[in-house]
């Protein structure tokens, strides 16, 4: 969940403080946030990649400090920049990211069945004779673009609303939903399709 707390001040006070040139301050946003940063790549990231992409997006994050606007919160401007961070480094690779599979509970798995809605679900059932649930999500989800990766994690796997979602990804609401929709029914499509013929 984001913050909404008189902590934003004390944030948009030590980024003056930096912008004004006291340059050290920045590692009290470091200090507090790197729990934050180092949480979300490792959702997003391979592990190897974790603490990489951790300290580019608090270099990111500082050369971005001047167009932060002070009457933000900073820790969803600073997890919209982790996000991209990680996506960024899927990118560059010609490839949507892997969800670690050991990431993957209960939760997601109920998740995956829902997707492919009441029609479909006794498939689902008899393909997890053959195979893990995560290892089935995990491969749909490959087949997406980052982006509709990105807004299905968020929203349906993380459980953000669509407003703490659309200030990650530093999209409109509109947007988020309409996204969020649209991918569910790309995933769907995709499921259906590994499910067997006819299920779509």
């Amino acid at each position: 969940m984001m913050e909404n707390s008189p902590a934003g001040g004390e944030d948009a006070e030590i980024v003056r403080r930096v912008i004004g040139g006291e340059v050290n301050a920045f590692e009290r946003l470091v200090e507090k946030y790197q729990s934050l940063v180092l949480r979300i790549a490792n959702r997003h990231a391979p592990r190897d990649q974790v603490k990489d992409l951790a300290q580019e997006t608090f270099i990111r994050a500082y050369q971005s400090l001047p167009a932060f606007e002070g009457g933000r919160n900073f820790q969803p401007w600073l997890s919209t920049i982790a996000v991209r961070t990680c996506y960024d480094y899927w990118r560059k690779r010609g490839r949507s990211p892997e969800i670690p599979l050991d990431s993957l509970d209960e939760k997601h798995k109920a998740w995956l069945e829902a997707t492919l809605f009441a029609k479909s679900s006794q498939a689902f059932h008899e393909a997890g004779r053959e195979r893990e649930a995560g290892e089935i999500l995990d491969w749909a989800l490959d087949q997406l673009t980052a982006e509709d990766r990105m807004v299905l994690e968020l929203v349906y796997l993380e459980g953000l609303s669509v407003k703490e979602a659309a200030r990650v990804l530093g999209w409109s609401v509109a947007n988020v939903k309409v996204r969020s929709f649209r991918s569910r029914r790309k995933l769907h499509r995709v499921l259906s399709r590994q499910m067997g013929p006819g299920r779509g």
